[in-house]
């Protein structure tokens, strides 16, 4: 089992940066990709970006240049820098971890961009 917490959510202005962080525990060596994907109100849960234990990274072209992902081995932790943050980027964020061919979801963090 990999239990997965999400922090760093919250209320910022149109054009401002947060960073997200995910901290694996339970067990969380073997953890291939680790990534974080979206959900806003009414819409689909939708991949923002992933990285893989090797380091290579994926994000989706609505973030891309704007949103950094990267992850600390040593630390199972996989951080989410945004920048230049609009409006729709405003969802639940979820961070979520294969390992073995299972998925682990975290439980979201809230991240509100205010126009």
């Amino acid at each position: 089992q990999v239990q997965l917490v999400e922090s760093g959510g919250g209320l910022v202005q149109a054009g401002g940066s947060l960073r997200l962080s995910c901290a694996a525990s339970g067990s969380p060596s073997s953890i291939n990709a680790m990534g974080w994907y979206r959900q806003a109100p009414g819409k689909q849960r939708e991949p923002v970006a992933a990285i893989t234990s090797g380091g290579s990274t994926n994000y989706a072209d609505s973030v891309k240049g704007r949103f950094t992902i990267a992850r600390d081995n040593a630390k199972n932790t996989v951080y989410l820098r945004m920048s230049s943050l609009k409006p729709e980027d405003t969802a639940v964020y979820y961070c979520n971890a294969l390992r073995t061919g299972l998925v682990y979801w975290g439980q979201g963090t809230q991240v509100t961009v205010s126009s």
